[in-house]
């Protein structure tokens, strides 16, 4: 193309003409994919890139103050681009290393399977142990605790004193975590409190 028709190109393409900046990126695009090419980071995929750079002409052709400047302008964005990609690339290394091995690895499904039967198990034992407490115990306590009732909430709810509540989620909670701690004998503490 000659030089005075792409200036033209240009020139429009700075007024916001988009098929003037299409037609622009069909002459240069094989060249600027040679300077991404050149300056990406190893990791990076050209194609992505190149798609970088289209968008950054289209957002910053308006920018260019002289149409003879275009290659040139056009080849700081493309190494720019690159570049940029090549920092994001470090700085994200530099946390995934921060983070450490355990946290980048995908989560074997085993273990997770094995995670989600332990805290299966775990809540059913909890609630197996919630039948030594009085009915009025596991009553407060699974509002509390399940259905995340405040004391005063609760209170209204069984009409009952806000210190009743206290009392009965106290005595609960030290008879439960025995059980599940086998301090005491389960048998020993059924019907037990109020």
């Amino acid at each position: 193309m000659d030089p005075q028709h792409e200036q033209q190109l240009v020139a429009r393409a700075i007024q916001g003409d988009r098929r003037a900046v299409e037609r622009l990126w069909q002459l240069h695009r094989r060249w600027v994919a040679a300077v991404v090419l050149a300056h990406k980071p190893a990791e990076a995929e050209v194609d992505d890139l190149l798609q970088e750079v289209v968008l950054g002409l289209l957002d910053h052709i308006h920018e260019l103050r002289d149409p003879t400047r275009l290659r040139s302008w056009l080849r700081v964005l493309a190494r720019n681009t690159a570049v940029s990609s090549g920092r994001r690339a470090t700085t994200r290394r530099r946390f995934l290393r921060a983070l450490g091995p355990a946290d980048v690895s995908r989560p074997d499904p085993a273990a997770f399977d094995e995670e989600r039967m332990a805290v299966r198990e775990a809540t059913r034992r909890t609630l197996e142990a919630t039948e030594i407490l009085t009915p009025d115990q596991r009553e407060c306590l699974l509002l509390r605790a399940v259905k995340g009732m405040s004391q005063k909430k609760i209170a209204a709810l069984l009409d009952i004193p806000e210190t009743t509540v206290e009392t009965r989620l106290a005595r609960a909670r030290r008879r439960l975590r025995a059980a599940l701690t086998d301090e005491i004998p389960r048998p020993a503490l059924a019907g037990r409190g109020r």
